[in-house]
């Protein structure tokens, strides 16, 4: 089995970073959706890139904003990927695409997701799939039917699995869905926005050990 990336989202702490750094971790995500409670200015997120050392991919996390934003912001911090976990259509995403790597997010509610998800074949990099929790748009600390993330497989497409993960079920995660990447925000943290150190650790050696 390849190796199963792991991104950190929801950063908004050096110190937290770092700790995800020191044990592993492939990515860190910054959030650049106003609603959300761990939300980044593009000031705050540029400081925060610049303390990260080389090698540490960077995603950014938008929620309908317009295209010249993401790119913006994109370009301004340093981003290597961008999330898109709105109503973004596959023009949208091809686009941006064009100019930086694209996830595309499904907050899962069905086999319909997985139909859905068709018309984003060749206009993104990959695709993360999330609990369905009205209103929410991510890090909801919500688990979703693993089959669904199975079935997507099918479309030939990068799977990174999220939606309520954390350090007591992210082995069976990885052996259920085999994803290219899981993605945890909630499942790490004291409070939203603020990593847990201890739970951080213990995450990331769970993802470790899974794959032998």
């Amino acid at each position: 089995m390849s190796i199963v990336r792991t991104k950190i989202c929801g950063i908004t702490r050096a110190e937290d970073a770092q700790v995800a750094i020191d044990h592993g971790a492939h990515a860190l995500g910054f959030v650049f959706a106003p609603s959300s409670p761990r939300a980044l200015t593009r000031d705050q997120a540029e400081v925060l890139v610049r303390s990260l050392p080389p090698f540490v991919s960077k995603v950014g996390l938008f929620v309908d904003a317009s295209r010249e934003e993401v790119l913006d912001v994109a370009a301004r911090v340093g981003l290597d990927t961008v999330q898109l976990h709105g109503d973004e259509n596959p023009e949208t995403c091809a686009v941006v695409q064009q100019v930086v790597p694209v996830v595309k997010a499904f907050r899962v509610q069905g086999p319909e997701t997985v139909v859905r998800m068709q018309s984003y074949r060749g206009c993104v990099a990959g695709f993360l799939l999330d609990a369905y929790v009205p209103g929410r748009h991510g890090g909801t600390g919500t688990r979703f039917d693993w089959v669904r993330a199975v079935e997507a497989k099918v479309l030939g497409v990068p799977i990174i699995l999220a939606g309520g993960l954390d350090s007591v079920n992210v082995a069976e995660a990885i052996q259920v869905v085999r994803p290219f990447a899981v993605d945890v925000s909630s499942g790490v943290e004291s409070a939203p926005g603020h990593k847990d150190p201890r739970k951080l650790r213990e995450f990331l050696v769970a993802v470790s050990a899974a794959q032998g």
